[in-house]
């Protein structure tokens, strides 16, 4: 039976959006059926559809964005419950830090009760004025290979039935 995963990201310059469709081609290719959705569209259905999780966020104020926040707070009442143990990984786009945001996903998944499959993944783009903030993002090679990789452990893992 293939397994299901779910790539949710909010992305407000295109940083978080690239680091998620990098994850998602890449479990892609290990046979994992992917879902990339943007978090408005992730519904807990969805959720529940799915045996895995990367969830996809700049980092906001030293926060996840509000977006991701909404996700997390419409399914968990649904979900809560039904999706105990299931992996998940977490990867910011940050301008300087991103550590504060990984820190919420990773209560928000303990509240949720999944399990950590890997470290959070950090894209720091060194976007610190007001322009640079708002400017679309280019997300370096290496920095997208690492997503890739996670994407694809993440789906190995799952295939193998490791996670």
């Amino acid at each position: 039976m293939t397994k299901t995963l779910l790539v949710v990201w909010h992305s407000n310059t295109g940083g978080a959006r690239a680091m998620a469709e990098a994850a998602a081609t890449a479990a892609a290719e290990q046979g994992v059926r992917v879902r990339l959705l943007h978090a408005g569209d992730a519904a807990p259905d969805l959720v529940l559809q799915a045996d895995g999780y990367i969830f996809a966020t700049p980092e906001t104020l030293a926060a996840i964005a509000g977006p991701m926040k909404d996700f997390f707070d419409r399914c968990y009442y649904p979900v809560l419950g039904r999706i105990e143990g299931r992996p998940y990984a977490a990867m910011v786009c940050a301008g300087s830090d991103g550590s504060s945001a990984a820190r919420q996903i990773a209560r928000i998944a303990t509240g949720w009760r999944l399990r950590e499959a890997a470290q959070p993944l950090i894209v720091c783009t060194r976007a610190q004025t007001p322009e640079a903030i708002l400017a679309p993002k280019t997300i370096a090679a290496e920095a997208l290979a690492r997503c890739a990789e996670l994407g694809a452990t993440l789906a190995a893992g799952m295939e193998i039935g490791a996670f």
